[in-house]
């Protein structure tokens, strides 16, 4: 098949409705859409995704398209086509596929982006819907531009509610994520300076992320506010509200605590959640009104909260034989860093032979920050310093430089990776004394790798 009309893909698809763009999990009565990146050629490895059983393969490079295969029988199925299906680009196509089966249901769809948080609320989110609905939500972080349309493609007719997430590291990403996924409800978790590097300024940022604003504003849809932020406030005063803060808006919340767990009372109830961080408070307050607004009743809100366990290196709480550590390593940035500092000063810990000596920061460098790279990291060292936090372990080279550049008097151990400090802990101990631990970074620096040694 050659240069399908998407309505004529799409019958192919209605009959095989999933989608891989990984040959690997091409298996039995999948269909294979050929991607292409800076290191790989997905059209390279269609004739092996065919052979190994997948229905269908989609590319974008003539020279690998064999009809020679026509009629050949794979897994007791006589294939007429050759199993090949050869489209002008792939990527383009499997968005337009998305689209087309998007506009073909009526499921409500809810979309979140943001600086921070948007992972972690999507999955408060899930958790709390599921307890009255069938729903659909993007898998980890897959809130790309090719994320967003796999998310789509596994929509089926019994999913009662999607919820999709959207990342953005240019201007224009969301609005075209947005055209695709075409939401019903919109949330914004914040406006942080998140991937400042790539938008070239914090306006940049703004101007991004409320390109979703623009989109419900166009088609009348409706959008989750959280009323106390004054800058979604100001970009979402002509759209229709469902609000949420500590005040007496639709969604009320009240902060109770946050040492470690964040604690929350809403209608009565206080909710005790997994998650650490008085920050994280808009992002459960945000999932407790969509919770709220759907109709899910108070109890089981409650309870979709407090079974909620993050993992993947997201403001985790470990118990090691002797320490208690804060595993927030998954990401980094400027806003999300000064949060968890400030939250972590507050800490009071437990079984601490004193309330600061007692407490640790194992901080990696925060990535995509541009030509604010080493500015940022001195504000973060600046605010260490004001703090006067007295444990301070630091890896990355931003680090390194901005406390070179800086001559503050933080007592401060650097290291060029997380290897160098992993190797100095195998001999020697962080602390003798039982310790509260940050081990904050960014993705790329991969701090994880310390948690064995605490």
């Amino acid at each position: 098949m050659k240069f399908p009309s998407i309505s004529e893909l799409y019958s192919v698809f209605r009959k095989f409705p999933t989608v891989t763009t990984d040959s690997r999990k091409a298996v039995v009565g999948t269909i294979f859409f050929a991607l292409k990146g800076d290191n790989f050629n997905g059209n390279q490895f269609a004739e092996a995704a065919l052979k190994q059983g997948c229905r269908y393969v989609v590319i974008d490079e003539e020279e690998y398209y064999a009809p020679s295969l026509k009629g050949e029988s794979r897994n007791n199925s006589t294939l007429t086509d050759g199993g090949y299906i050869l489209v002008k680009d792939c990527l383009t196509t499997l968005q337009e596929l998305a689209k087309y089966h998007r506009e073909q249901l009526k499921t409500p769809f809810v979309a979140i982006t943001g600086s921070n948080g948007k992972t972690t609320t999507k999955e408060f989110i899930k958790s709390i819907l599921s307890k009255k609905y069938k729903v659909l939500a993007t898998a980890g972080n897959l809130n790309n531009h090719i994320g967003v349309p796999l998310t789509i493609l596994e929509l089926t007719p019994d999913i009662e509610i999607a919820i999709i997430e959207m990342g953005a590291n240019h201007i224009g990403e969301i609005a075209m994520l947005c055209d695709l996924a075409s939401p019903d409800y919109g949330l914004i978790t914040n406006i942080g300076r998140a991937h400042i590097g790539e938008f070239g300024s914090f306006e940049a940022i703004v101007k991004a992320k409320t390109e979703m604003y623009q989109f419900l504003k166009k088609n009348g849809k409706k959008v989750f506010l959280n009323s106390a932020d004054a800058l979604l406030k100001e970009h979402a005063a002509v759209i229709e509200q469902i609000t949420y803060s500590a005040k007496k808006d639709f969604c009320f919340c009240q902060l109770v605590g946050s040492d470690p767990f964040l604690k929350i009372k809403y209608e009565g109830e206080v909710i005790t959640s997994h998650l650490i961080g008085r920050y994280n408070f808009e992002n459960i307050a945000a999932a407790i009104c969509i919770g709220k607004y759907f109709g899910v009743e108070v109890k089981k809100i409650k309870e979709a909260i407090e079974k909620y366990v993050p993992s993947n290196n997201r403001s985790q709480v470990l118990k090691t034989k002797t320490n208690t550590l804060i595993l927030d390593a998954y990401n980094a940035n400027p806003s999300s860093m000064r949060a968890a500092i400030e939250n972590f000063y507050e800490m009071e810990g437990d079984n601490l032979p004193d309330r600061q000596a007692g407490k640790w920061l194992i901080l990696g460098d925060m990535r995509e920050l541009g030509v604010y790279e080493i500015q940022e990291h001195k504000d973060i060292l600046q605010l260490i310093a004001d703090k006067k936090f007295q444990n301070v372990v630091l890896v990355g080279e931003k680090f390194s430089q901005a406390f070179a550049e800086m001559k503050l008097k933080i007592p401060a151990e650097l290291f060029k990776n997380s290897d160098e400090l992993v190797t100095k802990m195998k001999d020697t101990p962080l602390s003798k004394e039982p310790a509260l631990i940050l081990i904050k970074g960014s993705r790329g620096i991969k701090l994880e790798k310390v948690v064995e040694y605490l």
